[in-house]
């Protein structure tokens, strides 16, 4: 079996798990730790050795990572410590595991994951991942190929980022109700038509799960479709992107 190994950091947990490369699943039951806090580099490189070290891992690993990643380093720092601001974070890591690593922006490991073995698989043109959570990540492959640090969720609605308002935190921090909150993706999924007229959305985030609440009410376009992969989706693809060659 051809494998691969995945870590998916995020603002409240850190998970990870070895993968089948060749058909996208886990290849065991994941193991996953609470991000500490505060979530210095040296901290969270603790608890990814914690995870590396639960399954013995030593070979190269991929590792998501919430904000833009640039040749390893991160240019953000929304959901974590700001130390991680210019950070190495593919450094950092290998400090604390002592294995190789490859880090990658935590929606585009999803969206590489989608495009492989998921919801995306079959669709040859731009495929745009968003995952509604804290924020919204995006994702831009075209024809398999990925769009690296697209931060879509950024752009400006009623003059905020459109998270502000259309994310799943939004929708709780407002108390909205589906229709409601159907409307503010209406606006959002409707601007992304008009600047990148893509083939296809996937919608991923913790909140796909209950996609039946709000999915139909939406009227698109563009086809727009529920992750296949949900919660496992960093992990795989952060998996097969440190399957590539290394830069």
């Amino acid at each position: 079996m051809n494998q691969g190994f995945g870590v998916d950091i995020g603002g409240s947990g850190i998970k990870g798990a070895v993968v089948d490369l060749e058909t996208g699943r886990l290849a065991g039951e994941r193991f996953k730790v609470l991000t500490p806090q505060p979530s210095t580099p040296a901290a969270v490189g603790r608890a990814v050795a914690e995870v590396t070290g639960h399954f013995g891992w030593t070979a190269r690993l991929g590792a998501t990572f919430p904000a833009p990643v640039t040749r390893g380093v991160a240019r953000t720092a929304a959901n974590v410590d700001p130390e991680w601001v210019d950070t190495n974070v593919e450094e950092v890591l290998a400090t604390a595991t002592g294995c190789p690593v490859s880090a990658l922006n935590d929606a585009d490991a999803a969206g590489i994951a989608e495009a492989s073995f998921g919801a995306a698989r079959d669709c040859d043109g731009l495929v745009i991942m968003t995952t509604l959570g804290t924020g919204i990540g995006t994702a831009l492959i075209y024809r398999g190929v990925l769009v690296p640090n697209s931060e879509l969720g950024h752009l400006e609605l009623d003059g905020a980022d459109a998270e502000r308002s259309a994310s799943a935190a939004a929708r709780e921090r407002e108390d909205l109700g589906w229709s409601a909150w159907a409307r503010r993706l209406q606006r959002y999924y409707e601007a992304l038509e008009r600047y990148l007229w893509p083939d296809l959305f996937v919608v991923g985030g913790g909140v796909s799960r209950k996609a039946d609440k709000f999915l139909d009410r939406l009227s698109l376009r563009t086809p727009i479709v529920v992750a296949a992969l949900g919660n496992e989706a960093g992990i795989v693809g952060a998996a097969l992107h440190a399957s590539l060659p290394p830069r």
